[in-house]
């Protein structure tokens, strides 16, 4: 009979209870999706830049020789990992000589996943610059258009695509944050005109290009400055006018070649103890460039020592160290009738020089 009493108090307290816990699973259900309108302008064309760009963006995996201690078989193994583009429709790709230039051979993944075997077309130690070249169908190849760099301005949007801590095709974003800057090569040599940007460039990024926001090639990813080694927000780049000079005789010659000019400068510290601020001339080759535009060299007469010319500038180039004579050298090819400035006995000098090609 109790039981039967206390049935109407359940059916209640349980009808209660339904009503209570419908308002708190409406509260606690899912809610409304807010549409989200159209994406902003500047978004749009990041995300089709990338579209278009990522597939002109290579994947790197240098190999090393390994050798088993108990068979003595040598196979290669993965490395390290970096980045790259396509530079061509003939399976050119350009990435950082410090990427590739202790590996013993590299691979190359590109968009589409497909790997290849690469080889080695040229290296630029002093410019940080390497050109590989993979057998890939043309179809499969997508070259990055080309910028210029001497023109860039501090605050222009850049876009850098790669393959940081072996992620690939990464995006990042920023500004050119300097321009005219240097930077020491692997070779020790320094490279003018290098990019500042606060663009994150981390490990892995290295050989990827730097864009401009027109999708043109302006640089290419080289170096971070950071104590730890990742993205500090101080990244460089080689600019792509140095690349547009270097890589067309990477593929032609191996090598940058460069101009004759006939003479050996003292070293730069020396100059300098000598209080002269220029390329001191020691030597002067017999019948050279040099030679015939008159340019003459250090000399010893009984027991004084005649300093030889002092070059100020040539071409369009100052020289005041020997690493602007090479760098102005470059700019020249074989055949080139270049302007020379001097300083002699405190005088200022003019003459042209003639430049022959290497031997």
């Amino acid at each position: 009979m109790w039981i039967k009493r206390l049935l109407p108090l359940a059916t209640l307290l349980i009808g209660l209870g339904a009503g209570l816990a419908l308002p708190l699973l409406r509260r606690g259900g899912p809610r409304e999706v807010v549409p989200r309108g159209d994406l902003a302008p500047d978004e749009q064309a990041t995300i089709g830049l990338f579209s278009r760009l990522a597939p002109s963006v290579v994947y790197l995996t240098t190999l090393e020789l390994v050798q088993d201690g108990f068979t003595l078989d040598v196979s290669a193994v993965p490395q390290g990992s970096g980045s790259g583009f396509i530079w061509d429709d003939q399976g050119h790709l350009v990435t950082n000589y410090h990427v590739i230039g202790d590996a013993h051979g590299v691979q190359v993944t590109l968009h589409d996943q497909s790997v290849w075997p690469a080889r080695v077309v040229g290296l630029a130690p002093e410019t940080d610059l390497a050109v590989l070249r993979i057998d890939a169908p043309r179809d499969r190849l997508q070259p990055v258009p080309l910028g210029t760099s001497h023109d860039l301005q501090v605050g222009q949007r850049v876009l850098a695509i790669g393959n940081p801590f072996g992620l690939d095709h990464s995006l990042t974003t920023g500004v050119v944050s300097a321009v005219g800057r240097t930077m020491r090569s692997t070779a020790g040599r320094l490279i003018h005109g290098v990019i500042q940007t606060d663009a994150s460039i981390n490990p892995g990024n290295s050989g990827g290009p730097l864009l401009d926001s027109a999708g043109r090639l302006i640089g290419v990813n080289t170096a971070i400055k950071s104590p730890t080694g990742a993205s500090a927000g101080i990244g460089f780049a080689v600019p792509v006018d140095t690349v547009h000079r270097v890589v067309p005789q990477l593929i032609r010659h191996g090598r940058v070649i460069r101009p004759r000019i006939g003479l050996e400068g003292a070293e730069d510290v020396i100059a300098r103890r000598l209080g002269v601020d220029g390329v001191l001339v020691l030597l002067v080759e017999p019948g050279g460039p040099a030679h015939r535009a008159g340019i003459r060299g250090t000399r010893r007469l009984r027991d004084r020592l005649l300093l030889g010319d002092v070059i100020l500038q040539l071409g369009e180039i100052k020289t005041k160290t020997s690493d602007d004579l090479l760098r102005a050298l470059e700019d020249h090819a074989p055949g080139d009738r270049v302007l020379v400035l001097l300083r002699r006995d405190g005088e200022t000098v003019r003459t042209e020089v003639v430049l022959e090609p290497p031997r």
